[in-house]
Parts: C-alpha cells; sequence; structure tokens
C-alpha cells in the first residue's frame, strides 16, 4: 500500500516521503480500516510517541496520522461492535501507524460510525478538533450555560469548534486571533473578538473558562483573567501559569465513541460547521503538509478521492 512516512525526528514534517509499506495485519480486538481521507496535526512531529514505542523503542519508520474516515475491511480475533463495509471515523492510538495511508490497523473501539450523509473529508476533519474541543468545554472546563468562556484561535480547527459548541450550550464566548479572523470568528458564533495583536486581551474583563491553543504569553495573561473557581484549559501542554482562584488543567484528547457521535450529529443536523482549509491527494500530501503560508482550519488528505 502507498504510505507517507517519517524518518528523521531532526526534521520533522519537512522529512515525510511517500513510499510502499505492508498491508497491515489485524491484531485481536483491531479493524482494518480501508482509509478514504486522513486528518494530521503538525505538532506530531513532536510528539514521542510518532518516534516509539510504548516501551520507548524506536518505531521509524512510522506512518503518522490519527484522524480517520474510511470502511471496514477486516476484523481481528475477538472483535465486536463493528462489521466489514461500515463506514466509520475515528481517532487511532499515538503509539501504532496512522493513517496517511491507504489502510491502517486500529483498535475497534477507537471507531465510530460514520453516517451515510456525512463526506469522508468531513469525517477525517473532525477527531481531534472536535474530542478536543468537546472534552476541553465538558470533561475539563465543566461548562455551564450562562459562563464566559475566552476561546484562543477561536478561528482555527479546534478554536472554530470550540466556539460553536460553547454558544450552543448557552455561553458568552470570546474569540481571538488576528485581524484576518475577526469575521469569520463572529460567524463562527462569538459574540466579541480580540484582535492579539492590536487590542488589549485585558479589556475584555474576568471570565470564568479559558481554552488555549497558544500558551506562553497570551496564556499568562488569560490566567489573571479568570474569575474566582474558574478554569484554565490548557491542549498545548502544562500551563505556564494558574489562576490566583481557580484551576489549570492540561490534557491529553482521548478517543470516546458517544463523543464522537454526538459530534457526528451536530454536524449532519446544522448545528455544528467544520473548518477545513486545503484538501490534498496522499501523492501530495508532503507538501500539502509543509504549506508555504499560515494554515487557514484543517488540512484533510483525501486518500481515496
Amino acid at each position: 500500500m502507498k504510505a507517507i512516512v517519517a524518518t528523521d525526528q531532526a526534521a520533522g514534517v519537512a522529512g515525510m516521503r511517500l513510499v510502499e509499506r505492508p498491508e497491515p495485519p489485524a491484531a485481536i480486538n483491531d479493524v482494518i480500516v480501508e482509509v478514504h481521507a486522513s486528518g494530521f496535526v503538525p505538532t506530531e512531529m513532536e510528539w514521542p510517541s510518532t518516534w516509539t514505542d510504548r516501551r520507548g523503542l524506536d518505531r521509524t519508520p512510522s506512518i503518522p496520522g490519527h484522524e480517520m474516515a474510511g470502511v471496514v475491511t477486516a476484523l481481528g480475533y475477538g472483535t465486536t461492535g463493528l462489521s466489514v463495509g461500515q463506514r466509520v471515523f475515528g481517532l487511532t492510538d499515538w503509539h501504532r501507524d496512522g493513517t496517511l495511508a491507504e489502510y491502517v490497523a486500529v483498535e475497534a473501539r477507537n471507531l465510530a460510525p460514520l453516517p451515510g450523509d456525512v463526506d469522508f473529508v468531513v469525517g477525517a476533519s473532525l477527531p481531534i478538533s472536535g474530542l478536543t474541543a468537546w472534552q476541553g468545554l465538558f470533561d475539563h472546563g465543566r461548562l455551564k450555560a450562562g459562563q464566559s468562556v475566552l476561546v484562543h484561535g477561536a478561528a482555527g480547527a479546534v478554536g472554530s469548534l470550540v466556539t460553536q459548541l460553547a454558544k450552543e450550550f448557552g455561553a458568552y464566548v470570546i474569540g481571538t486571533g488576528r485581524a484576518a479572523d475577526r469575521q469569520k470568528t463572529l460567524d463562527y458564533g462569538a459574540q466579541e473578538f480580540v484582535d492579539l495583536d492590536n487590542d488589549a486581551l485585558e479589556d475584555v474583563g474576568g471570565v470564568d473558562l479559558v481554552i488555549d491553543v497558544i500558551g506562553g504569553d497570551v496564556q499568562r495573561r488569560s490566567a489573571a483573567m479568570i474569575r474566582a473557581g474558574g478554569t484554565l484549559v490548557s491542549v498545548v501542554g502544562p500551563p505556564e501559569a494558574r489562576p490566583a482562584d481557580g484551576l489549570a488543567i492540561d490534557f491529553v484528547v482521548e478517543s470516546d465513541r458517544a463523543q464522537l457521535g454526538e459530534i457526528v450529529q451536530r454536524v449532519r443536523d446544522g448545528r455544528l460547521r467544520t473548518n477545513i482549509g486545503a484538501v490534498a491527494t496522499l501523492d501530495d500530501a508532503v507538501a500539502a503538509l509543509n504549506p508555504t503560508e499560515r494554515r487557514k482550519g484543517k488540512t484533510v488528505i483525501s486518500v481515496r478521492p
């Protein structure tokens, strides 16, 4: 099968290349999925799990990508809950070969059914961004209706979903970004926009919850804005700053079939819009994942156009 592999940690995304690899076998509780579309997060090249297995042993050349949508083609021994021919989408294990390939072996529990009226490219754009937004807001942020939420990177792949979900659940949403992101952020449902290059973030006043995808100075300034009992949720690693009278939480997104179902249902009924930027074929994936311009939305690789 065709697959994108990474072999050189120092080279990062620029060191990926398209090669021929053996099709993966189906282990116990696995399914084999014929990949139709794959998502990719650029920071994968910085994750230890991209380069080593759970024992810390080198596993290169590794296949990146951990989001996918496709069709089940084979079941491993003992696998239940899915069937051959079923459309699925989901999030694959960090320490195993990923989804920038024509086939991938995935634990069945990491997949959810993909309804027939949801395009494979849309399905592949959802797992990391959607689950990060859902878990950041509800599992870790404990969002309640009427609270105020500061969403950094609100026009990005994660932030746009955070903004829409927070608005749906009755929050007052303040989105941040660059000046060019203003209208897009407001279109996704934010009530206010802060241009981080030109506006004073502190003018927003106190907030109940911050969802941070930036870190650094922006995170430190945001922590000081959190009201008593509020929460800072970071998706960029352990928080560098903590609210004076609140919580600071970082988390690694986890696969959750029920949450994937909630997310894709909202896409189907129009409550949630995905933020897809570039779509490229597997042959053109290396170039697409090394953009010369700022990314605008999620890059998705259409493995089977």
